[in-house]
């Protein structure tokens, strides 16, 4: 159970409950342990997601709270959110885009498009992710028939293992090209190419447009994960080596960036925006009052197709 005030959640643990772990504790990193109510000051109209542990470490949910949190990947976060959230819904269309599926080997992806001769091609990691809960395509066709931007093509590639192979992985970025020249056959030029990615994938997305800066010269990253090295495991502590590479880079693309206020990754997009902004890089940069999660990431898709893909 919650009590929510204007800048203040209070937690109520239940029967079982050992500790707290949400965004705000970098999930099962930095649990905090339970003896009873805990009070946590959030930014004003915070959205927060949240969970506890019990005595073997596992997670679960909070039994008196009914609003389960939009993840695709856990089914025991709760959210709270307090006085004057204000949730940034996503476009709808009139029209929901046909998703056609593929499969390159193992690898699964999958194909849709907003209108007839798409002038450029949305390359989204964490693929059904991105497709089912986020519902890029339908953002995209939403903003097309209102004129903000123009047809796209939306490729959705779904990881195998995405802890291993967007963290620098050479042999899935052959795949991923040999992904785009299987669509490219398919379907036809894939125009204007523009790489979108959440935690991980944003990661993954910047990482190739760095390397690739003439075939990639767009990013949406959504809170990227760079806390990173190459050969490093964890994305808390990593040193942040992709910001190095940046800083040293003769082509930089344009990027939209967003992060949560409550998420660990928040002082490292600080910091590379205030990179983008010294090196004077078109880029557009925003901060959520919540946290590493679908929430967060779906508000930022239209603003960031806008901003890439509209008129300026």
């Amino acid at each position: 159970m919650v009590q929510v005030s204007r800048r203040t959640v209070t937690f109520l643990p239940p029967p079982g409950a050992q500790a707290l772990i949400g965004d705000f504790t970098d999930w099962e990193k930095n649990p905090l342990p339970l003896s009873g109510p805990v009070t946590l000051e959030f930014p004003e109209g915070a959205y927060v997601e949240y969970a506890f542990l019990d005595a073997r470490g596992h997670p679960f949910p909070d039994p008196d709270n009914p609003e389960r949190a939009d993840n695709p990947w856990w089914t025991y976060p709760r959210a709270v959110r307090l006085p004057g959230h204000r949730f940034e819904a996503p476009p709808e269309p009139r029209k929901e885009p046909k998703v056609a599926r593929h499969r390159l080997g193992e690898r699964r992806y999958y194909v849709a498009e907003t209108g007839a001769s798409p002038k450029a091609t949305l390359v989204a990691q964490d693929g059904v992710a991105f497709y089912r809960t986020a519902g890029l395509h339908k953002v995209a066709r939403a903003l097309e028939e209102a004129g903000e931007i123009p047809p796209v093509r939306l490729v959705f590639v779904e990881p195998i293992d995405r802890n291993q192979e967007y963290r620098f992985s050479e042999r899935y970025e052959e795949e991923l090209h040999r992904v785009l020249a299987e669509v490219e056959g398919f379907y036809g030029s894939l125009g204007d190419l523009v790489l979108v990615g959440a935690s991980l994938g944003g990661l993954f997305s910047l990482w190739q447009a760095w390397r690739h800066p003439d075939r990639f010269p767009k990013v949406l990253a959504l809170s990227p994960a760079l806390k990173a090295h190459p050969g490093g495991t964890d994305a808390y502590r990593d040193q942040e080596w992709l910001l190095e590479q940046y800083a040293k880079a003769q082509v930089l693309p344009r990027i939209y960036l967003e992060v949560g206020l409550l998420e660990w990754l928040l002082a490292p997009a600080r910091r590379f925006a205030a990179l983008l902004a010294d090196r004077k890089v078109p880029h557009a940069y925003r901060e959520r009052a919540s946290g590493h999660n679908w929430v967060t990431w779906k508000q930022g898709l239209a603003p960031g197709l806008r901003y890439l893909l509209g008129e300026a």
